[in-house]
């Protein structure tokens, strides 16, 4: 069996593109734009910021560089944590009144 490719950098680019295709669908209300706007930029920002540690020279320059991003994918998964209950709850609050 072949063995799949695993890069890094373009399962970011991927995952930031996917983040932007998903920002378009979000409404357009005070917290749609509030979360919408944050996730797109931390989305993009993880692959972003993967660019940099490339370039290091030192293992310890490489683990600071690299950990910016994995603090953007963070923030990034607890802001789809959110939308994903709001809109949950918003579904809920819009079934109920009919």
């Amino acid at each position: 069996m072949e063995e799949k490719k695993y890069d890094l950098e373009d399962r970011l680019v991927n995952f930031a593109a996917d983040i932007a295709i998903f920002c378009r669908e979000i409404p357009e209300d005070f917290t749609g734009e509030y979360y919408g706007n944050q996730l797109l930029r931390s989305g993009g920002s993880a692959a972003l910021n993967f660019g940099e540690p490339q370039g290091t020279h030192t293992n310890k320059d490489y683990i600071h560089k690299a950990s910016i991003s994995l603090k953007e994918l963070k923030e990034s998964r607890v802001n789809l944590k959110i939308l994903n209950l709001y809109f949950k709850l918003d579904f809920i609050k819009t079934c109920a009144g009919r």
